[in-house]
């Protein structure tokens, strides 16, 4: 998860939440036994996410968790109140950094997950069904997951975003129609 929207009146109960639970996460060589969170692909991904964390604490983010890095090893980090231009907030980290963020009210909610050129699937925690269907109806992404995480999956879900995460979709169909070739064959002007 990279964003995390959490309503104005959970915001103080919630928010420290994640920090210890952040701060115990243990980081390194993914072969070590307890490794929790490995390095990010390369040293030119970890300066970059890095850069981003910087620049959003720069513009006005608060720290929580993390933010600092060994090699290509960033420790997993938690801001609040990113801005929402901080890169951090509107393009795609690929590493352990998360924002959190406040919302008054569920159109706020919903404008704030759609105002991104991303879409892979959105998360939402409620126990008002009314309000898990309308975000299905109104979320411009690729899924959205009721009461879990919305890196849920399943292999005969047809995973995958809109916008601009990613292209087509996983899953057991995905994969056959990937293996399949239509072929097509048109029989004209022949007297039979």
């Amino acid at each position: 998860m990279q964003r995390v929207l959490v309503a104005e009146s959970l915001y103080d109960r919630f928010s420290p939440l994640p920090v210890d639970k952040m701060n115990a996460l243990t980081t390194g060589a993914p072969t070590q036994e307890g490794v929790q969170v490995g390095p990010v692909i390369n040293e030119a991904a970890a300066e970059r996410i890095a850069s981003w964390i910087d620049d959003a604490v720069a513009s006005g983010a608060t720290l929580l968790a993390g933010g600092t890095r060994e090699g290509t090893t960033i420790a997993p980090t938690l801001l609040a109140y990113a801005p929402p231009e901080a890169k951090v907030s509107c393009e795609e980290v690929f590493g352990p950094v998360m924002t959190v963020s406040r919302f008054d009210g569920v159109d706020a909610a919903l404008a704030a997950v759609n105002d991104s050129r991303f879409g892979l699937q959105a998360g939402i925690f409620t126990r008002d069904l009314q309000v898990a269907f309308r975000a299905h109806r109104e979320l411009l992404v690729g899924g959205v997951v009721i009461g879990d995480v919305p890196s849920f999956r399943a292999d005969q879900m047809p995973y995958g975003g809109v916008k601009s995460s990613g292209l087509g979709r996983e899953g057991l169909r995905a994969a056959m129609t990937d293996l399949t070739h239509d072929r097509v064959m048109v029989l004209t002007g022949l007297d039979l």
